[in-house]
């Protein structure tokens, strides 16, 4: 069961609210409350400012480029991966609310102290390739309890289905920064207002449309498409009125800019596995969890393109999946197609 804070609607639902007093109002709308989680939801905003400054000023502070190493995912590390990483695991450790740091750029999950309560997990700086091409890029994260009982240096303790996170987010660093957030009841998006350097609350009470008319893949990954995908992407670009075919195609290559948009506007975001990448080339941990909770309160849904996201027990820290998020309508079609109904 989530127990994590509820906050109450009127602080939920009024434009300009600030995100520390969201996160209060939901403290104080909790009996039993210790204040712990809602001090790691401070240390995540505070980490999201900070890199934001960075981000902003990167080209002038010298933090475009590559640093010349790879992480354990095999890819080149950007600098701006790493500092962002960085600050990410240092707001947590020093919160001393945080028994367990995952991160897409970490080798293994890091104890950090054993007295704390929550695992966090994260993306510190998803899309990075994108950075020095100014396209919008952005952080991803979870949290979950550590299991009452279990020792957190035990890695199985960290590898719970998504089903139950505490709490998840992501923020988009673009035209401007936006932090988006969810509890388990409901998702909200705040705005950075740059001059005074705090997050205002602009898109309350968020819904993601039942249809949409918008499909994000990467259609350079066609050739290597299962034949039931190849179906789905010529049906999707079919003109048909009745349907609302053909969908408009847009992919930015970020997962956070293409499933915000997704999230705003409606339709599907697509990256099924292909002949290169046979088990999915996002993170269950650190990508496809914290969306698929996001997408799901706000009356959307994530699958696998079968299965749901949430309902997938972790084996690995790095593990890979499919992910096929966005309006359920469209989400429960690419379902079709996957199992040959269509």
């Amino acid at each position: 069961m989530n127990t994590s804070p509820q906050f109450p609607s009127a602080a939920s639902t009024t434009v300009g609210t600030t995100l520390e007093e969201h996160i209060m109002a939901g403290q104080r709308g909790s009996p039993g409350a210790t204040g712990d989680f809602t001090s790691l939801l401070s240390s995540v905003s505070l980490a999201v400012r900070i890199i934001h400054s960075r981000v902003r000023a990167a080209g002038l502070a010298g933090m475009l480029g590559y640093t010349g190493h790879t992480n354990v995912q095999g890819e080149a590390v950007q600098k701006l991966d790493m500092f962002a990483n960085e600050v990410l695991c240092t707001v947590f450790e020093r919160s001393s609310h945080c028994a367990v740091i995952g991160s897409e750029e970490l080798d293994e999950l890091k104890l950090s102290d054993p007295m704390g309560r929550y695992v966090v997990l994260f993306d510190p700086l998803d899309g990075s390739s994108n950075i020095d091409v100014n396209i919008s890029i952005g952080t991803i994260f979870a949290m979950l309890r550590v299991p009452q009982g279990s020792d957190p240096a035990d890695i199985a303790a960290s590898l719970q289905p998504g089903r139950l996170i505490a709490a998840a987010g992501y923020a988009v660093y673009g035209s401007a920064t936006t932090f988006v957030l969810t509890t388990g009841h409901g998702v909200h998006c705040f705005t950075l207002d740059p001059n005074i350097g705090e997050f205002f609350l602009s898109h309350p009470n968020m819904r993601c449309p039942d249809t949409g008319s918008i499909y994000s893949i990467n259609e350079g990954n066609s050739c290597r498409w299962a034949p039931p995908v190849k179906r789905w992407n010529e049906w999707i670009k079919t003109e048909d009125k009745a349907t609302g075919r053909p969908y408009d195609h847009r992919y930015v290559g970020s997962l956070v800019g293409d499933a915000h948009r997704t999230m705003m506007k409606g339709g599907i975001f697509a990256y099924p596995p292909d002949s290169k990448n046979p088990k999915g080339k996002l993170r269950l941990l650190y990508e496809a969890n914290p969306m698929a909770f996001l997408f799901e309160q706000a009356s959307g849904a994530a699958t696998n393109g079968i299965d749901r996201i949430l309902d997938i027990q972790p084996t690995d820290v790095h593990q890979r999946t499919p992910l096929v998020l966005g309006s359920r309508n469209d989400v429960a079609t690419f379902r079709q197609f996957m199992l040959g109904e269509r």
